[in-house]
Protein backbone atom coordinates (compact mmCIF):
# COMPACT_ATOMS: atom_id res chain seq x y z
CA UNK A 1 0.00 0.00 0.00
CA UNK A 2 1.49 3.29 -0.86
CA UNK A 3 1.40 6.48 0.79
CA UNK A 4 -1.32 7.99 -1.21
CA UNK A 5 -4.01 4.71 -0.81
CA UNK A 6 -2.95 4.78 2.67
CA UNK A 7 -4.11 8.70 3.64
CA UNK A 8 -7.28 7.83 1.44
CA UNK A 9 -8.02 5.19 3.54
CA UNK A 10 -7.49 6.99 6.93
CA UNK A 11 -10.14 9.78 5.37
CA UNK A 12 -12.18 6.85 4.21
CA UNK A 13 -12.69 5.37 7.62
CA UNK A 14 -12.27 8.59 9.65
CA UNK A 15 -9.75 6.68 11.74
CA UNK A 16 -5.54 6.65 12.26
CA UNK A 17 -5.84 3.16 14.39
CA UNK A 18 -3.60 0.27 14.64
CA UNK A 19 -4.80 -2.62 16.34
CA UNK A 20 -1.46 -4.56 17.78
CA UNK A 21 -2.44 -8.19 17.41
CA UNK A 22 -0.34 -10.10 19.94
CA UNK A 23 -1.88 -12.85 21.60
CA UNK A 24 -0.51 -14.61 25.20
CA UNK A 25 -1.59 -17.87 24.88
CA UNK A 26 -2.27 -18.00 28.82
CA UNK A 27 -4.67 -14.89 28.62
CA UNK A 28 -6.65 -15.55 25.88
CA UNK A 29 -10.36 -16.62 26.77
CA UNK A 30 -10.63 -19.84 27.71
CA UNK A 31 -13.78 -21.04 25.49
CA UNK A 32 -11.69 -20.58 22.56
CA UNK A 33 -9.80 -23.38 23.83
CA UNK A 34 -12.01 -26.22 22.17
CA UNK A 35 -11.05 -24.53 18.64
CA UNK A 36 -7.67 -26.44 16.82
CA UNK A 37 -6.22 -23.09 17.08
CA UNK A 38 -6.97 -20.69 19.67
CA UNK A 39 -4.84 -17.90 18.87
CA UNK A 40 -5.93 -17.81 15.24
CA UNK A 41 -10.00 -17.96 16.22
CA UNK A 42 -8.80 -15.06 19.16
CA UNK A 43 -6.96 -13.08 15.97
CA UNK A 44 -10.18 -13.42 13.52
CA UNK A 45 -12.46 -12.88 16.39
CA UNK A 46 -10.82 -9.75 16.47
CA UNK A 47 -10.48 -9.31 13.17
CA UNK A 48 -13.54 -9.52 12.45
CA UNK A 49 -15.15 -7.43 15.22
CA UNK A 50 -12.41 -4.18 14.48
CA UNK A 51 -11.75 -3.91 10.87
CA UNK A 52 -14.19 -1.20 10.35
CA UNK A 53 -12.79 0.78 12.98
CA UNK A 54 -9.15 0.39 11.68
CA UNK A 55 -6.40 1.24 9.49
CA UNK A 56 -3.74 -1.40 10.28
CA UNK A 57 -2.65 -4.43 12.35
CA UNK A 58 0.54 -4.68 13.94
CA UNK A 59 1.19 -8.44 15.08
CA UNK A 60 4.44 -8.44 16.90
CA UNK A 61 6.34 -11.31 15.93
CA UNK A 62 7.93 -12.40 18.95
CA UNK A 63 4.45 -13.35 20.21
CA UNK A 64 4.43 -16.21 17.41
CA UNK A 65 7.86 -16.97 17.18
CA UNK A 66 7.50 -18.19 20.78
CA UNK A 67 5.08 -21.15 19.87
CA UNK A 68 7.40 -22.58 17.19
CA UNK A 69 6.33 -24.19 14.14
CA UNK A 70 2.38 -23.25 15.20
CA UNK A 71 3.26 -19.94 15.59
CA UNK A 72 4.96 -19.24 12.01
CA UNK A 73 1.67 -21.16 10.83
CA UNK A 74 -0.36 -18.94 12.69
CA UNK A 75 1.37 -15.36 11.70
CA UNK A 76 0.64 -16.37 8.36
CA UNK A 77 -3.29 -17.32 8.77
CA UNK A 78 -3.43 -14.39 10.39
CA UNK A 79 -2.05 -11.88 8.14
CA UNK A 80 -4.07 -13.89 5.48
CA UNK A 81 -7.12 -13.39 7.23
CA UNK A 82 -6.43 -9.39 7.81
CA UNK A 83 -8.83 -7.80 4.89
CA UNK A 84 -6.67 -6.49 2.01
CA UNK A 85 -7.66 -3.17 2.03
CA UNK A 86 -5.82 -3.05 5.47
CA UNK A 87 -2.42 -1.76 6.38
CA UNK A 88 0.01 -4.47 7.43
CA UNK A 89 2.53 -3.94 9.83
CA UNK A 90 5.50 -6.72 11.12
CA UNK A 91 6.14 -5.73 14.63
CA UNK A 92 9.53 -7.39 14.54
CA UNK A 93 12.15 -5.16 15.38
CA UNK A 94 15.22 -6.67 12.94
CA UNK A 95 18.56 -5.03 13.02
CA UNK A 96 21.15 -6.95 11.30
CA UNK A 97 23.01 -6.73 8.03
CA UNK A 98 23.72 -7.45 4.88
CA UNK A 99 22.38 -11.00 3.75
CA UNK A 100 20.81 -11.57 6.85
CA UNK A 101 18.99 -7.94 6.13
CA UNK A 102 17.82 -9.31 3.46
CA UNK A 103 16.45 -12.53 4.09
CA UNK A 104 14.61 -10.94 6.85
CA UNK A 105 13.19 -8.52 3.72
CA UNK A 106 12.02 -12.03 2.00
CA UNK A 107 10.83 -13.42 5.05
CA UNK A 108 8.13 -10.62 5.88
CA UNK A 109 7.84 -9.21 1.94
CA UNK A 110 8.07 -11.87 -0.33
CA UNK A 111 4.91 -13.63 -0.20
CA UNK A 112 6.03 -16.28 -3.00
CA UNK A 113 8.59 -17.59 -0.97
CA UNK A 114 7.43 -17.14 2.70
CA UNK A 115 3.64 -16.76 2.71
CA UNK A 116 3.95 -13.58 3.79
CA UNK A 117 3.59 -10.07 2.30
CA UNK A 118 3.22 -7.68 5.25
CA UNK A 119 2.95 -3.62 3.79
CA UNK A 120 5.59 -2.91 6.53
CA UNK A 121 8.35 -4.08 8.70
CA UNK A 122 10.04 -2.27 12.18
CA UNK A 123 13.61 -2.17 11.73
CA UNK A 124 16.47 -1.31 14.60
CA UNK A 125 18.73 1.49 13.27
CA UNK A 126 21.63 0.58 15.40
CA UNK A 127 23.82 -0.80 12.57
CA UNK A 128 23.52 1.84 10.32
CA UNK A 129 22.73 1.90 6.71
CA UNK A 130 23.44 -1.39 5.46
CA UNK A 131 20.74 -2.66 8.10
CA UNK A 132 18.26 -0.40 6.74
CA UNK A 133 18.88 -0.80 3.12
CA UNK A 134 17.58 -4.25 1.97
CA UNK A 135 14.21 -3.26 3.59
CA UNK A 136 14.38 -0.39 1.28
CA UNK A 137 15.02 -2.48 -1.75
CA UNK A 138 11.61 -3.80 -1.99
CA UNK A 139 9.60 -1.12 -3.73
CA UNK A 140 6.17 -0.71 -2.27
CA UNK A 141 7.06 -1.81 1.11
CA UNK A 142 8.02 0.55 3.95
CA UNK A 143 10.43 0.26 6.01
CA UNK A 144 8.95 1.54 9.98
CA UNK A 145 12.68 2.68 12.00
CA UNK A 146 12.65 3.19 15.82
CA UNK A 147 13.30 6.53 16.67
CA UNK A 148 12.17 7.22 19.98
CA UNK A 149 10.38 4.36 21.50
CA UNK A 150 7.96 4.53 24.63
CA UNK A 151 9.57 2.66 27.53
CA UNK A 152 11.38 3.61 30.12
CA UNK A 153 14.72 2.47 29.37
CA UNK A 154 13.96 4.76 25.97
CA UNK A 155 16.81 7.45 28.13
CA UNK A 156 19.64 5.18 27.90
CA UNK A 157 21.08 5.65 24.73
CA UNK A 158 18.15 7.65 22.63
CA UNK A 159 18.15 10.76 24.44
CA UNK A 160 21.97 10.73 25.03
CA UNK A 161 23.98 14.27 23.17
CA UNK A 162 25.61 12.82 20.16
CA UNK A 163 27.38 16.40 19.07
CA UNK A 164 24.82 18.43 19.20
CA UNK A 165 22.18 16.90 18.89
CA UNK A 166 20.52 13.72 21.10
CA UNK A 167 20.93 10.35 19.14
CA UNK A 168 17.59 9.61 18.26
CA UNK A 169 17.64 12.97 15.97
CA UNK A 170 20.71 12.17 14.65
CA UNK A 171 18.93 8.97 13.53
CA UNK A 172 16.11 10.62 12.17
CA UNK A 173 17.78 13.34 10.32
CA UNK A 174 20.60 10.57 9.03
CA UNK A 175 18.07 7.77 8.00
CA UNK A 176 15.95 10.58 6.02
CA UNK A 177 18.64 10.75 3.24
CA UNK A 178 17.98 6.96 2.81
CA UNK A 179 14.65 7.04 1.66
CA UNK A 180 11.86 9.57 1.77
CA UNK A 181 8.68 9.41 3.41
CA UNK A 182 7.21 7.35 0.67
CA UNK A 183 8.81 4.71 1.91
CA UNK A 184 10.18 5.29 5.36
CA UNK A 185 7.79 5.79 8.66
CA UNK A 186 9.55 6.39 12.83
CA UNK A 187 8.20 4.75 16.08
CA UNK A 188 7.37 7.54 18.49
CA UNK A 189 5.78 6.44 21.44
CA UNK A 190 2.85 8.05 23.15
CA UNK A 191 4.53 8.55 26.12
CA UNK A 192 7.19 10.89 25.04
CA UNK A 193 4.43 13.33 22.84
CA UNK A 194 6.21 16.38 23.67
CA UNK A 195 8.83 15.15 21.64
CA UNK A 196 6.57 14.96 18.89
CA UNK A 197 6.72 18.49 17.90
CA UNK A 198 10.56 18.55 17.93
CA UNK A 199 10.24 15.31 15.59
CA UNK A 200 8.17 16.57 13.27
CA UNK A 201 10.03 19.81 12.49
CA UNK A 202 13.22 17.38 11.43
CA UNK A 203 10.39 15.24 9.34
CA UNK A 204 7.32 17.14 8.68
CA UNK A 205 6.00 14.63 5.89
CA UNK A 206 6.59 11.36 7.25
CA UNK A 207 4.08 8.72 8.68
CA UNK A 208 4.70 8.09 12.79
CA UNK A 209 3.71 4.71 14.29
CA UNK A 210 2.78 5.77 17.69
CA UNK A 211 2.54 2.80 20.72
CA UNK A 212 1.79 3.55 24.40
CA UNK A 213 -1.63 4.82 24.13
CA UNK A 214 -4.20 3.06 26.45
CA UNK A 215 -2.74 0.50 28.40
CA UNK A 216 1.00 2.55 28.33
CA UNK A 217 -0.76 5.89 29.64
CA UNK A 218 -0.52 7.82 26.63
CA UNK A 219 -2.48 10.21 25.28
CA UNK A 220 -4.17 10.16 21.96
CA UNK A 221 -5.27 14.10 21.96
CA UNK A 222 -1.48 14.89 23.08
CA UNK A 223 -0.20 13.07 19.88
CA UNK A 224 -2.34 14.39 17.74
CA UNK A 225 -1.76 18.10 18.70
CA UNK A 226 2.08 17.63 18.22
CA UNK A 227 2.08 15.06 15.60
CA UNK A 228 -0.73 15.69 13.23
CA UNK A 229 0.28 16.63 9.48
CA UNK A 230 -1.72 17.55 6.51
CA UNK A 231 -1.84 13.88 5.37
CA UNK A 232 -2.57 13.15 9.29
CA UNK A 233 0.93 11.11 9.52
CA UNK A 234 0.02 8.81 12.20
CA UNK A 235 -0.64 5.66 13.10
CA UNK A 236 -1.75 5.24 16.66
CA UNK A 237 -1.66 1.97 17.87
CA UNK A 238 -3.16 0.15 20.66
CA UNK A 239 -2.90 -3.95 21.70
CA UNK A 240 -3.46 -4.68 25.18
CA UNK A 241 -6.59 -2.16 25.83
CA UNK A 242 -8.18 -3.08 23.24
CA UNK A 243 -7.27 -6.98 22.47
CA UNK A 244 -7.68 -7.74 26.11
CA UNK A 245 -10.79 -5.39 26.73
CA UNK A 246 -12.75 -8.39 27.97
CA UNK A 247 -12.16 -11.88 29.46
CA UNK A 248 -15.12 -14.03 28.53
CA UNK A 249 -17.23 -14.80 25.25
CA UNK A 250 -17.69 -11.29 24.78
CA UNK A 251 -14.32 -10.56 24.17
CA UNK A 252 -14.54 -9.50 20.88
CA UNK A 253 -17.79 -7.35 21.59
CA UNK A 254 -15.48 -5.90 24.22
CA UNK A 255 -12.62 -5.30 21.86
CA UNK A 256 -14.83 -3.45 19.48
CA UNK A 257 -15.93 -1.02 22.65
CA UNK A 258 -12.34 -0.24 23.29
CA UNK A 259 -11.82 0.22 19.38
CA UNK A 260 -14.90 2.34 18.60
CA UNK A 261 -14.26 4.96 21.58
CA UNK A 262 -10.61 5.60 20.03
CA UNK A 263 -12.27 6.19 16.46
CA UNK A 264 -14.77 8.08 17.51
CA UNK A 265 -12.19 10.37 18.87
CA UNK A 266 -9.79 9.94 15.86
CA UNK A 267 -12.91 11.05 13.37
CA UNK A 268 -13.46 14.15 15.97
CA UNK A 269 -9.74 15.11 15.80
CA UNK A 270 -9.59 14.56 11.97
CA UNK A 271 -12.79 17.27 11.37
CA UNK A 272 -11.55 19.52 13.56
CA UNK A 273 -8.21 19.43 11.47
CA UNK A 274 -10.31 19.84 8.31
CA UNK A 275 -9.02 16.35 7.31
CA UNK A 276 -12.11 14.83 6.74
Amino acid sequence: MDKRALVELIKRKRSFLCVGLDPVFENIPKHLLKYENPVLEFNKQLIDATSDLCVAYKPNTAFYESMGLKGWETLIQTWEYIPEDIFTIADAKRGDIGNTSSMYAEAFFNEEKSGLGFDAITVAPYMGQDSVGPFLDHPGKWVILLALTSNTGHGDFQLRQSGEERLYERVIRTSSEWADSEQLMYVVGATVASELANIRKLVPDSFFLVPGVGAQGGSLSEVARYGLNKDCGLLVNSSRGIIYAGKGEDFAERAREEALKLQQEMEQILVVAGLV
